[in-house]
């Protein structure tokens, strides 16, 4: 794709997310060239990922090419590479394609993993922020459910069937809830012969309250959703560190688990922590009101890896929709200041928050009012199923959610080979006359 003119300012998008995919819409039609760059060739809905995780889509129904997407924008080149360094004083970014220069620069580069300085849990836990991983997570635990018909002892076979989430933000409440059907309503016809009265699904949050962003009604109102689909929630239960086989409390408690799922927390990413700027919380960028970065008028940190105080002083929360706003309000900007008129300030426009906790169960807090259960899903789904991108997506979703809503089945129950090297890979089942290797793991015993 050739610009209509090397003498157009060059626009460059690093990160191909909710903020970046929004910035580069809004230049469609400025005169302006701009160049989008992702690790990866696609843009993921990643409020979804969880339902790959529980085996409820496939991949390809929550992400979309970014060639597809942008195809009909004659401004915008696409390029799949990693950034690896920005050199803001002679405006280059240094990338596996090589280096790419740019007259205004967007660092839309999102969040990572936190997993706050535990090294067991950075290497023994699954995180839930990409593919890779929510592909993981379905792989092991539908292998665990394979593994566990295989083996005699009560306590390797709870160990196999607890499943642990930590985290109750939206994340890990959706992801606790819809395992938690998987369990109830699929897996228990897929095995009839196991004793799935050992299978649990656990939720841990270090604070004494779920969804800490909605109103507390709404929180108790997700917490005894979760009870009625079988999720035991345990507040104030703080993680000290996971080996693999046994999660181990702050306050001395123990959880014998082969499965950690951890959605505690996010971060921004690792390219713009070395900015020459002050860190807010969760390592994100502080920037100034029209987003711009401090000391670089010609470069504006958005979405995630921005921090910025709402009128009464709290951070913007970390989510899609002031990712989208601020996508778009940087462009604008952009364009404000090739005409030499002044920046405008950001402001956010909150529309409310909504989690699901499964079938027929949802909590939101929109335009002033709080809505759960039936209500509150139909409007989760609908919203969710608009921002997919793509036609194909969003009639593929519809038909897996009515197909599960009504046959009570998931649509992705497949075990994919993973390397071997990845971690967290089951173990081997056990060849004919030799031991199972589960009967000689070291479990821990709860207390």
């Amino acid at each position: 794709m050739k610009p209509s003119s090397v003498t157009q300012p060059h626009v460059a998008i690093v990160g191909a997310g909710f903020g970046g995919l929004r910035a580069a819409r809004a230049l469609a039609n400025a005169p302006v060239r701009v160049t989008l760059i992702d690790r990866r060739n696609y843009h993921l809905f990643q409020p979804l990922l969880y339902q790959v995780a529980s085996a409820g889509l496939a991949p390809e129904e929550i992400a979309y090419p970014v060639r597809g997407i942008l195809r009909q924008q004659k401004n915008l080149t696409f390029v799949q590479a990693d950034v690896q360094r920005i050199d803001l004083e002679g405006r280059y970014l240094f990338t596996t394609a090589g280096p790419i220069p740019y007259d205004y620069l967007i660092l839309a580069v999102g969040s990572v993993t936190n997993t706050f300085g535990l090294s067991s849990i950075a290497q023994h836990a699954f995180g839930l922020k990409d593919i890779d991983e929510a592909l993981a997570i379905r792989n092991h635990v539908l292998s665990r459910f394979e593994l566990a018909t295989q083996q005699t002892d009560p306590d390797v076979q709870r160990a196999m069937l607890t499943f642990v989430v930590v985290g109750g933000g939206p994340t890990g409440v959706e992801c606790a809830g819809a395992l938690a059907e998987l369990i109830r309503l699929v897996l228990r016809k897929d095995y009839p012969n196991l004793n799935l009265s050992r299978a649990r699904v656990i939720l841990l949050e270090a604070t004494d309250r779920l969804l800490s962003h909605l109103p507390p009604n709404l929180g108790q109102a997700a917490q005894e959703a979760l009870r009625q689909k079988g999720v035991e929630v345990w507040l104030k239960a703080q993680v000290r560190d996971y080996d693999g086989q046994c999660v181990n409390l702050a306050d001395g408690r123990t959880l014998p688990t082969q499965t950690l799922i951890w959605a505690a927390g996010v971060q921004a990413a690792d390219l713009v922590q070395n900015l020459p700027a002050a860190l807010g919380t969760q390592k994100r960028v502080r920037v100034l009101p029209t987003l711009q970065l401090p000391g670089y008028p010609r470069v504006f940190v958005i979405g995630d890896a921005a921090y910025l105080e709402d009128e009464n002083g709290h951070p913007l929360p970390m989510v899609a929709p002031v990712a989208m706003q601020q996508g778009e309000h940087a462009a604008r900007n952009i364009l404000r200041a090739l005409q030499g008129q002044p920046l405008q300030v950001f402001r956010y426009r909150d529309w409310g928050s909504m989690a699901t906790i499964g079938r027929n169960q949802a909590v939101a807090a929109l335009f002033g009012l709080h809505l759960k259960g039936w209500v509150a899903w139909l409007i989760w789904l609908f919203v969710h199923l608009m921002q997919l991108v793509g036609f194909r997506n969003r009639l593929v979703v519809l038909i897996n959610w009515a197909w599960e809503y009504f046959r009570y089945e998931r649509a992705a129950r497949l075990i994919y080979p993973l390397p071997p090297a990845h971690r967290n890979a089951p173990l081997p089942a056990a060849q004919p006359g030799e031991t199972s290797p589960m009967a000689s793991l070291t479990t821990c015993r709860p207390n």
